[in-house]
């Protein structure tokens, strides 16, 4: 879309130019009645003299078109053109008693005179051609407008251009110091509504700081704010409140599949309640996370790893798969953050690669400056398919495993985190998923060891 401020000055420069060439009109048009009738004279007097042939001795006005004009537009035209002794006259009948006689032998010069009887009057010019005198008198001439405004711009040119330059200088100051003036309540409303975080839009434009024009955009914001707060705020309360119940009836569960006599039943069902668990679980942190009811504070990324990768050991000892923790660069590796949230969340990239990464036998946690990555050498994904991964209920097993709900719960715990989640694969080459954080920093520290569970 166009800008604003642009539009509004190259309209108001169009607007202006043509309010400017419409009063130059008018002012032509109205001339008063003896300049407009002087500048006849001029225009009718340049016709006739660039008509006037002067041959030895003969004088001959001949037809061009713009005298065939005149003609055509004054039906009682008459003029009198003399050099010398030599004359040529048209419209004699017409020509009323003059207060001259022919040949003139007056002053250079033009001007408009009164006939004798003083019910008209006539022009009257006088131009030096070699060593003649020739002089033109003319009455009753009907000059169209639009030569007499070419007579006048032509000879006030200069004048006209000052005029226009200075008329155009006012208009572009005007108008841009209205477009500042719209850009700065425009700029007012942004960065007030940049103020307001996203996460909780309770806040509200004051429209005592906006323009009178921008009222209705500001109110229609602030409606917006507050209906798109009070659903964010609902959604959260149900978040949190189904995480919160859904913990009891977990707990129970667990208990009564330990009487379960079947091992191998015994082990799926424990398996299923672990992560029904953990997902209920990284619900509850990320309601209270995205409420504001936990502190952020320094965490350690190695020990959550150290801690997280232990815990998968077993499953990955049952998968044939090897786990290790690399560094890249020295330690500690500190982000600001929750720590139950962010161990929930590098437990589901674990446990996602575990269960998804077909083909794979090596998953490395590999620890940096700006976060954490979990890689592994399984079969990969097609080309697309890591932005689906991160929608609710998406998955990368065709069986079906899993609640298609982990990686959509790491992605909200990261941007409660100010971070995100990147996810990167080739097919064939397996699949790297990382948590990049906004505050992490490296502090020099002796390297950790690498854990390897087989």
């Amino acid at each position: 879309m166009t800008s604003i401020a642009r539009t509004f000055a190259l309209s108001l420069g169009i607007a202006a130019t043509t309010i400017f060439l419409t009063m130059l009109g008018i002012f032509i048009w109205r001339y008063p009645t003896e300049e407009r009738e002087f500048r006849t004279c001029q225009v009718v007097a340049a016709v006739l003299e660039r008509a006037t042939v002067i041959e030895g001795k003969n004088l001959t006005v001949r037809s061009t078109p713009a005298l065939a004009e005149l003609k055509a537009d004054s039906p009682n035209l008459w003029y009198v053109v003399s050099a010398g002794d030599l004359i040529s006259e048209y419209g004699s009948e017409h020509r009323p008693a003059l207060p001259f006689v022919f040949p003139y032998h007056g002053p250079v010069g033009s001007s408009v005179f009164s006939t004798l009887d003083q019910k008209s009057t006539f022009c009257l010019a006088a131009m030096q051609r070699g060593s003649l005198r020739l002089a033109m008198m003319v009455g009753e001439p009907q000059v169209r407008f639009g030569r007499i405004a070419r007579n006048f711009l032509a000879r006030r040119v200069s004048s006209i251009i000052l005029v226009a330059l200075a008329f155009a200088a006012t208009v572009a100051i005007g108008s841009a110091l209205a477009a500042c003036f719209v850009s700065r309540g425009i700029a007012r409303v942004t960065h007030r509504a940049l103020a307001i975080d996203p996460a909780a839009p309770q806040g509200s434009i004051s429209l005592s700081e906006v323009p009178y024009e921008l009222k209705p955009l500001v109110e229609a914001l602030n409606r917006a704010f507050a209906e798109i707060d009070a659903y964010i705020r609902m959604q959260r309360r149900f978040l949190g409140n189904a995480a919160h119940q859904l913990r009891t009836p977990l707990t129970l569960l667990r208990a009564k599949i330990e009487d379960v006599p079947e091992p191998a039943l015994r082990t799926e069902l424990v398996r299923d309640v672990r992560r029904l668990t953990s997902l209920v679980s990284a619900m509850l942190d990320l309601a209270r996370l995205q409420n504001h009811a936990i502190e952020k504070r320094p965490i350690d990324l190695a020990q959550i790893a150290l801690d997280v990768l232990a815990d998968f050991s077993p499953s990955a000892l049952d998968a044939g798969i090897e786990l290790a923790l690399e560094q890249d660069g020295n330690g500690p590796f500190l982000v600001q953050g929750v720590d139950a949230a962010v161990r929930s969340a590098l437990a589901n990239l674990v446990g996602n690669a575990l269960i998804h990464a077909h083909g794979a036998r090596r998953i490395v946690a590999t620890l940096s400056r700006d976060g954490i990555s979990i890689d592994d050498d399984g079969a990969g994904l097609p080309a697309g398919a890591e932005h689906k991964l991160l929608e609710p209920f998406q998955t990368g097993n065709t069986a079906g495993d899993g609640a298609g709900l982990g990686l959509s719960i790491v992605r909200e715990i990261m941007a409660a985190h100010g971070g995100e989640l990147v996810i990167s694969s080739a097919l064939g080459r397996g699949t790297t998923m990382s948590l990049r954080f906004p505050e992490a920093s490296a502090a020099t520290r002796s390297p950790q060891p690498d854990l390897q569970a087989h």
